[in-house]
């Protein structure tokens, strides 16, 4: 019997549309995990493109890997940066 190879489920890889996108984050914030958030806009910033969004954001690349990496940490002003570089906006609504 033939062994199936598989690799790990990228994110990044299914996010085609701006679409996608927010409503990948908007289900990430339903959970109110921070790290979750965090890993969850390194996934967008990896679908747009790293490099580019980190320029865009006015932050270094391989640090901007590290902040939004599912350990990371990053500041809130990181995450503002970062969302706007995306092209997406936070949105305050009641619950």
């Amino acid at each position: 019997m033939a062994k199936t190879k598989t690799r790990p489920w990228d994110a990044a890889e299914h996010l085609k549309t701006e679409e996608d996108m927010a409503t990948y984050l908007e289900a990430v914030f339903e959970h109110g995990d921070a790290g979750l958030v965090a890993a969850a806009l390194g996934d967008i910033a990896r679908a747009k493109g790293m490099t580019q969004i980190a320029q865009q954001a006015g932050l270094g690349r391989e640090s901007l890997y590290k902040a939004l990496s599912p350990g990371g940490n990053p500041e809130f002003a990181t995450i503002l940066k970062v969302v706007q570089a995306l092209g997406l906006k936070l949105q305050a609504i009641p619950r």
